[in-house]
C-alpha cells in the first residue's frame, strides 16, 4: 500500500492519470492539507514539507493540531 508516515502522520499517495501526477493528502486531521509531485523522491519530501507547514500553521493561530 502506498502510506507514508512522518512525525506521526500519515497520508495515502495515489497517481493522478489525467495530470500524470503524484498526490496524497494528510489522513486523520480535521483539515485538508495535500500536496503533490510529479516523482516517487519529490512526493516524500513534499509531504513532509505539508505535515511540517501544518504545525507551522496550527502554533501560528494557536490551534492545537489535530491527533494523530
Amino acid at each position: 500500500m502506498n502510506i507514508l508516515e512522518y512525525k506521526g502522520y500519515h497520508a495515502k499517495v495515489e497517481y493522478d492519470v489525467e495530470s500524470e501526477v503524484l498526490h496524497g493528502v494528510i489522513d486523520g486531521i480535521n483539515d485538508y492539507v495535500d500536496f503533490v509531485s510529479d516523482d516517487t523522491k519529490g512526493i516524500v519530501k513534499e509531504f513532509h514539507k505539508a505535515v511540517d507547514e501544518y504545525l507551522d500553521f496550527c502554533q501560528e493561530v494557536g490551534k492545537e493540531p489535530a491527533n494523530h
